[in-house]
């Protein structure tokens, strides 16, 4: 039936060309639907336990999204005339941020004091320009030793300055965070041009979500072409074939074509890790057309027309090809295990092009090159010649190449628990990124956007104005005040200090919590009655008044440190206050435990697809002891390149958990392609061990390498994209594919000549 088939593509080479092109250009018109997700929520699935406890919070009280403005004066004073205005002006101009819910700054901080009987409640700076030289030294004062603003809105040494604008986002069109991020960058470039003493730098959740986009479109505009060109260079230098390296590159485009407007029909949302899928599809698909090319020159050179060369390459490459775009595939279907919603979609993606790829290469390639003039090398190529030599080097050092190659894998694989998982999701970005920098900035001289929250439950209605409540979160606040890494803690007893001073004639004396419960509810109450709409407290206390919200800035570290920071909280709070107790919820806290969460998830899918794999290769080998053998080099290049990167790295997160997932499939290619080769010199040639394995090289080792090449250049690539997900993505695919072949290699030749059948 599939030389029937064959003959069919060959002999109508102008229909299929057009059918192939006709359905590709169908399929690809769902690019329109395209869209680009800019939520960091994108990593999460719904059911994620720490997505539901952080929305939980948000419903509780208002959203935290938000964008700080850094303002840094380059003469490292904030308290000057000219940057309370500044801060002033851009803390009124910042109400008009689309969806913007409130605005704090030290000008517009609500500054109490007491008037004989009264509580006068107003902004720390009213008029920035009628300010003496002694009252900016006061304000400054006020702001520096005040809790509720330094490390949060003012530096301890007044040296920068923070406008925080929290926004509720609708969630209803794509085009909201754009729309923010953008007028707050003009507003940072109009208080800069106004006020030339003045630095602005642009960080917060709003800003990290616009950066996301913003990385993959910056990958897709420098690293495809530069991927594109390497690409064909190889193709060029290797196949030494203009037609082949022209129809690979229409394949090539195509495929890609037709797998983004799938995704565009599918509903899918582009995020940064599925940018890189037209890279990945783009060297698979280059893969299975360098099979067929790199036989069909070879039979060609051997003396065969055209016709017959193809013929013969089709029906020696039909099996493997369709093993290993099965086996790929599989690979990574597996990532639908992902708990990151974005991996589940990248092979999905991969997926569908992988399996694109294998009918463009069975059919638009060998139509392609009946239908285009080619010409046959003469006499042996420098590569044929090269693994001819190979090959006899293999299997005149098989004994040491077996056992040298064991020691490397089991020294290699022994480092593998020198990895820890570690996460920082800032630094998913890299330094040249704007968000990157500001964040960084503002996390050495102001505050982090790093959090961990609480909602802190008294127990009843009101109950947030009870003193042994009040007592116990004080308490809290102070734990995590000792705690390393902390830049601030924002407590609702602050408030009921400052408040309790107020009413004592703000003495310093008085500077505590109430002792009554009625005293702390009237305080509380005439507060809240002095307040401007916009700077009420429906941020820190709920609508009964029975929980307080209790967050905690840290600086931007490791998700190891930050979880034990975590676990020691709980371990205080059950032993000092047990029925406050809660887990912290935050994005901060979502990123740390998504990372341990996707490895487990992972390993479960990696596990299946394994299995299914080598159910797959013994059946379809029809040798339960060659199906068996091909798990060696299907599953030491996945240790080996962990156990590399525990050596020279030691970091495992978010992307690095999917790479085992994503790469099983891929190192599977070259290993079903030398034993498809070996078992036929085996069964059709009658040959043994020993020169089955110099076939397998002489047929298929040219192929290998070059598609190994082509991998490892179209990952290596990756390497250099400045979201550093797809970037140590990128780089360990590399290694392992690089791995991969030198198991196929140097591992697997010697197995097979040991313990591969029969001798003859």
């Amino acid at each position: 039936m599939s030389e029937s088939f064959f003959r069919f593509v060959l002999n109508n080479r102008l229909l299929v060309i057009f059918l192939a092109i006709a359905i590709s250009l169908l399929m690809g018109s769902g690019v329109q639907h395209l869209a680009f997700s800019n939520d960091y929520r994108m990593f999460f699935s719904e059911d994620n336990p720490q997505l539901k406890a952080f929305e939980q919070l948000q419903n509780t009280y208002t959203k935290n999204d938000n964008v700080l403005f850094v303002i840094a004066p380059k003469d490292g004073k904030v308290f000057t005339h000219e940057t309370l205005s500044a801060v002033k002006a851009l803390t009124k101009e910042s109400w008009q941020i689309p969806y913007s819910l409130r605005v704090d700054s030290i000008t517009n901080f609500q500054y109490t004091y007491a008037e004989g009987d009264d509580l006068i409640v107003e902004d720390l700076v009213l008029d920035p320009q009628a300010l003496s030289a002694e009252q900016l030294v006061e304000k400054q004062r006020i702001a520096t030793s005040d809790p509720l603003l330094v490390n949060r809105l003012v530096s301890p040494s007044a040296h920068t300055t923070g406008v925080n604008v929290t926004v509720q986002l609708p969630g209803k069109k794509l085009t909201e965070v754009p729309e923010v991020a953008e007028r707050a960058r003009e507003m940072a470039k109009s208080i800069e041009e106004a006020y030339p003493n003045i630095d602005v730098h642009l960080t917060g959740m709003v800003m990290m979500n616009n950066a996301f986009p913003s990385a993959s479109q910056d990958d897709m505009t420098s690293l495809y072409p530069l991927m594109f060109i390497a690409v064909i260079l190889v193709l060029v230098v290797m196949l030494r074939s203009i037609p082949g390296t022209l129809s690979t590159v229409i394949i090539i485009i195509l495929m890609i074509i037709a797998t983004m407007g799938l995704t565009g029909w599918f509903g899918i949302k582009m995020s940064p890790p599925t940018t890189t899928v037209p890279i990945v599809i783009m060297t698979l698909a280059i893969a299975d057309c360098v099979h067929i090319l790199v036989n069909f020159l070879h039979f060609m050179r051997d003396g065969e027309n055209k016709y017959q060369a193809m013929m013969e390459s089709l029906r020696i490459n039909l099996q493997p090809i369709f093993l290993t775009t099965l086996t790929t595939a599989i690979g990574f279907l597996s990532l639908n295990f992902s708990e990151a919603p974005p991996f589940r979609d990248l092979g999905n993606m991969a997926a569908m092009g992988v399996v694109l790829a294998f009918f463009l290469s069975v059919t638009f390639l060998p139509a392609m090159m009946m239908l285009l003039p080619v010409k046959a090398l003469s006499g042996d190529t420098l590569g044929s010649i090269a693994m001819g030599h190979f090959a006899e080097f293999v299997v005149r050092y098989k004994k040491q190449l077996l056992w040298g190659m064991g020691m490397v894998v089991l020294l290699l694989i022994s480092q593998i628990p020198n990895n820890r998982l570690d996460d920082q999701f800032v630094k998913y970005f890299d330094e040249t990124i704007d968000f990157r920098q500001a964040t960084d900035f503002a996390t050495d001289n102001l505050t982090g956007i790093y959090l961990i929250e609480y909602s802190l439950e008294s127990g009843e209605t009101g109950g947030i104005s009870d003193p042994q409540f009040l007592k116990r979160v004080e308490e809290f606040a102070q734990w995590y005040r000792q705690q390393p890494h902390v830049l601030h803690v924002n407590s609702i007893t602050d408030i009921m200090k400052r408040l309790n001073r107020n009413m004592h004639e703000d003495l310093d004396d008085w500077y505590r919590l109430p002792d009554q419960r009625d005293l702390s509810a009237q305080y509380l109450l005439l507060y809240e009655f002095s307040l401007p709409y916009g700077l009420d407290l429906n941020n820190q206390i709920n609508v009964k008044k029975s929980a307080t919200r209790f967050s905690v800035t840290m600086e931007s570290i490791s998700t190891t440190q930050l979880l034990r920071i975590e676990e020691s909280a709980q371990a205080w709070l059950q032993e000092n206050a047990p029925g406050m107790r809660i887990n912290g919820a935050s994005p901060t806290i979502m990123f740390a435990h998504i990372g341990s969460r996707n490895i487990i998830a992972m390993l479960k899918g990696t596990t299946l697809a394994l299995v299914m794999i080598s159910l797959i290769l013994i059946f379809a080998l029809r040798s339960l002891r060659v199906g068996g053998l091909s798990l060696v080099p299907n599953l030491v290049p996945l240790g080996m390149a962990f156990g590399l990167w525990g050596l020279f790295v030691g970091e495992v997160g978010l992307a690095l958990s999917v790479v085992s997932g994503m790469t099983l499939g891929i190192v599977v290619d070259d290993t079903v392609h030398f034993l498809s080769k070996y078992l036929r010199a085996r069964r059709e040639k009658s040959m043994g061990r020993e020169d089955a394995v110099r076939y397998a090289f002489s047929t298929v080792g040219t192929a290998l390498w070059v598609t190994s090449l082509v991998l490892m250049v179209g990952f290596g690539i990756l390497a250099f994209s400045h979201f550093q997900l797809n970037a140590g993505m990128g780089l360990l695919t590399a290694i392992t594919l690089g791995l991969a072949l030198v198991a196929d290699f140097l591992f697997l030749p010697p197995l097979l000549i040991y313990f591969g059948g029969k001798k003859s």
